[in-house]
């Protein structure tokens, strides 16, 4: 991922529309992994619509610092991820 919030805007921007799993720290030693699509961005958060089979809300929203300090992660290899039935997973 780019190092400043503006490259890190600048390249979801261009990914807007495309599947994306957002991996998230959920408590100690647990991480959790949501798939869905990025849908908006705007000045300061993204938007991603979840997956209605899997997530229990419609859409969660993202600021981008929380990728600058790496509180989440995002993987636009939604293929990679598919297989995994648990939303949370522990972490050793």
């Amino acid at each position: 991922m780019p190092v400043t919030i503006a490259s890190i805007k600048s390249e979801l921007d261009q990914r807007v529309g495309d599947e994306v799993v957002v991996i998230a720290q959920a408590g100690r030693k647990k991480i959790t992994k949501r798939h869905g699509v990025l849908s908006e961005t705007y000045p300061a958060v993204f938007i991603v619509n979840l997956n209605q089979d899997e997530n229990a809300f419609e859409r969660v929203s993202y600021s981008y610092t929380d990728l600058l300090t790496k509180n989440i992660e995002i993987d636009f290899n939604f293929e990679d991820h598919q297989d995994t039935d648990e939303d949370t997973e522990d972490v050793e």
